[in-house]
Parts: structure tokens; sequence; C-alpha cells
């Protein structure tokens, strides 16, 4: 767990010296957002309707942004070779980047989703179950982005074959996210979608490094 620590600490050290990547994600966020009022008109009831829809499908989009720089720092200059070859397992080490990828734009995705939700007149009750649904997809999402991430390593053209490996694995999450939205808009159990969406965060949990290990050690090799 402390060399966990390390890893966490270390890309929240680069992020912090390079934080032009989380305001682009979620300058792109707040600002897609806020254009669909103007391109949907300013009707309540619809944007209601659609509210759950627009800040799920904007947040996926936005999380992708910095899915490609994951593991291409440590690429290009070698370091990803040396963290292969060190006694602790790539599997950790691989969770340790995941967890600052998600603190560095999942995180400040859902300090701004409250807002916009207002903007787009989600009522309250949808808000509450939003953001658990935010809390439960996001992690989910940026270990699928990790595969992806780890597979199209060195690749060209690496981040439109990334978005063609992670948009459909990220569907389920999309679906079941948007269902407990709606369901708690109308006054219907979300429970069940909720249940599915940690379920799929469980999964994902040990599958997902797995994979992303047996790609990158494909890459250094």
């Amino acid at each position: 767990m402390r060399r966990i620590g390390t890893v966490i600490q270390r890309d929240l050290r680069l992020a912090w010296r390079h934080g032009s990547d989380s305001l682009t994600v979620v300058a792109f966020f707040v600002l897609t957002v806020t254009l669909f009022p103007f391109g949907l008109g300013p009707e309540s009831n619809l944007l209601e309707r659609t509210s759950a829809g627009i800040l799920w499908v904007t947040a996926l989009l936005a999380s992708m942004l910095s899915l490609d720089r994951l593991f291409l720092a440590d690429y290009e200059d070698g370091s990803l070779e040396l963290l292969a070859l060190t006694p602790t397992p790539l599997e950790l080490l691989v969770i340790g980047k995941v967890v600052a990828h998600w603190l560095t734009t999942a995180l400040p995705l859902m300090a701004a989703a409250p807002l916009l939700a207002l903007l787009l007149h989600l009522p309250a009750d949808g808000l509450v179950t939003l953001m658990v649904t935010l809390l439960l997809g996001t992690p989910t999402l940026s270990l699928i982005g990790a595969m992806g991430a780890a597979l199209v390593l060195g690749a060209r053209r690496g981040g439109v074959l990334l978005s063609l490996l992670v948009l459909p694995l990220a569907v389920p999450v999309l679906i079941f996210a948007v269902g407990a939205v709606d369901a708690a808009v109308q006054g219907l159990p979300s429970r069940g979608d909720l249940l599915i969406l940690g379920g799929l965060l469980l999964a994902a949990l040990p599958l997902a490094p797995l994979a992303t290990v047996a790609g990158l050690r494909q890459a250094v090799q």
C-alpha cells in the first residue's frame, strides 16, 4: 500500500505541475453542458428529461480527454520499463495510476456536476442519485480507460483507437447510470441500477488491472 501511495503522490505532483490537463477536462465538461440549453431551448421540462443523459455523456467524453496520456509519459522516458522490473506487482502500480487519474479528472467533474445539474433543471432527488452514480461509475470508466490506454500505447493515432476501444465498453455504465437518475426523477426505485453499477465496479477492480498489465508488458517488449 505504501508503494501504491507513492505512485499516487508522484502522479498527483506531475498533474499539479501540468495542471492544464485537468483544467481542460473540466472546461470541456462545463462548456459542453452549457451549450445544450441553447441548442434544445429554455423549456425546463425538456431539459429535465434529458439532463441525466447530457451530464453523463459529457462526463464520459470529458474523462477520455486525458486517457491517452495515462501511461504515455512513463513509456516515453523509460520509467515504464523500470516499473515493470520492480518486485512490486505491476497490477498494484496500475491501480495507483488509475486512482491518481480519477482524482485529477473525475473528482473535479463531480465537483462541477451539481451546478450544471441546476442549470439543466434536474430535481433534487435526481441530483442526489446523479452524484451516487458518478461516484460508482467514474472509477469504472477510469479502469476501462486504463485498459484502452495500455493497449494503444505506442500506436500511431492512439487517441482514435482508444476511443473505439473504450466507448463500447463504457456503454453499460452509461445505460445504468442514466437509468438510475431517470428513475429517481420519476419517483421510481433506482436501487437496482445502482447495484448493477456497483457490480460493474467490483468486476472491473480485479479484471481491468490484469488486462492493463498485459497491454503494458506487450508495449515494453
